[in-house]
């Protein structure tokens, strides 16, 4: 039975996806669905299920998804964008760009923390944070979408200071500990105030990161109660085994694995929060632009990682770099569902991967290849430019005009 939602609109883009092999919803209660036909319009979806139960009249876009795999766009929770496609720690340009050739459709700032001269006057931070704010909302490379405007709390800031951030737009706080608040008290104090206002907060965890950083461990993360434990894996450098697992087990907040940081201690969450029965509050994101560099296949990366070696299965892997995020972040991206933004990624074994599907081929270790990414809608990408190629590769079979 199709999955159905209506959307009225005077001029309709109208995308139908046909003969999907699988599909991943991102959800982790239901990772799998038993569908083979998507249907969006207006960049939103409208219809999940069996092509003889989804009305596909009036296709402005069809795709064949030639037995490929549908899944959600990936979101990478931990980037540190500055201004554009631009990246001051390696200067680089079009890192933002070549992500979306990795799966990623959005990003979470951590705090524009690499921003040369980044002001720390409580008037030079809020006024820097709107800024961001305004500007990635405007700026989306190939469609990413960008969640940025993030300031690192300093001392001297007032509960005032919170709202009126919040009143300009900004909903995230950057990493705390990133700046002159480092203890647990403090930090608490304005978490409360960021929370009370809408804005969602972000811990750094571990050993220092940038010049400026500090140590920031167990009983500061937890007596700072942010809304995620950023990388709990350290970035780069983790904290003791019986922190990481105190903090699983003593704090209700998300735990975000990324790709720059150590490995093992990756894996110990993982097992620590699949033993507690909290997957759902796993993550992932990159923690980059970073001393190790952009990392433009990093998100898919960390799936193959902690299914193959953490002994999770890979649609289940998958739901930490999309629904789980998307629930956590509150986006409406993330989730193959009716009413949901239509970004997502068509992917498939890689060319001689030893996997038969492309499940067992991410369970193996391996990456699959990108053959199409698709935001809001709307077909971004073909080919990747970056994954192993794809054994089996969707194709746009008809383009045309929107009808009124």
């Amino acid at each position: 039975m199709a999955q159905d939602a209506t959307a009225k609109s005077k001029t309709h883009a109208r995308l139908v996806v046909r003969n999907i092999g699988l599909l991943l919803t991102g959800d982790l209660q239901q990772p799998i669905l038993d569908a083979d036909t998507l249907v969006a319009v207006n960049g939103k979806i409208t219809a999940v299920g069996k092509e003889k139960d989804v009305d596909r009249e009036g296709a402005t876009l069809v795709v064949d998804a030639k037995g490929t795999t549908l899944a959600p766009g990936l979101i990478d929770s931990h980037v540190h964008p500055v201004a554009g496609d631009w990246t001051p720690r390696q200067n680089q340009i079009g890192w933002i760009d070549s992500y979306l050739h990795g799966g990623v459709t959005s990003m979470i700032s951590a705090g524009e923390v690499h921003t040369p001269g980044r002001p720390k006057d409580v008037v030079g931070l809020k006024a820097m944070a709107i800024f961001a704010q305004r500007a990635f909302s405007s700026f989306r490379p190939g469609g990413v979408r960008i969640y940025a405007g993030a300031p690192v709390i300093e001392h001297g800031m007032v509960e005032e200071d919170f709202k009126d951030l919040a009143a300009a737009g900004v909903t995230l706080l950057g990493e705390v500990g990133l700046g002159s608040v480092k203890d647990g008290a403090t930090a608490h104090q304005m978490v409360a105030w960021a929370r009370k206002f809408g804005i969602q907060s972000t811990i750094h965890t571990g050993g220092p990161s940038i010049p400026g950083s500090s140590l920031i461990d167990k009983d500061i993360v937890l007596a700072a109660d942010a809304d995620v434990i950023g990388h709990i894996n350290g970035g780069h450098t983790a904290l003791p085994d019986d922190q990481i697992m105190a903090l699983c087990e003593k704090s209700p907040r998300a735990l975000e694995i990324v790709h720059n940081g150590n490995e093992k201690a990756a894996l110990l969450t993982l097992r620590t929060a699949k033993d507690l029965k909290h997957l759902d509050r796993v993550i992932l994101g990159t923690d980059s632009p970073a001393g190790s560099g952009v990392q433009p296949l990093g998100i898919l990366r960390m799936i193959s990682m902690l299914s193959s070696l953490g002994d999770v299965p890979a649609e289940i892997a998958v739901c930490f770099a999309t629904g789980n995020t998307a629930k956590i972040r509150n986006l409406d991206c993330g989730l193959i569902a009716p009413g949901r933004a239509a970004t997502f990624v068509l992917i498939d074994r890689a060319q001689h991967s030893t996997g038969a599907s492309v499940l067992q081929s991410i369970q193996r270790g391996d990456l699959p290849g990108i053959g199409m990414v698709i935001v809001d809608g709307m077909v971004s990408i073909e080919r990747s430019r970056n994954t192993p190629p794809a054994t089996r590769l969707p194709e746009i079979v008809r383009t045309n005009k929107m009808s009124s």
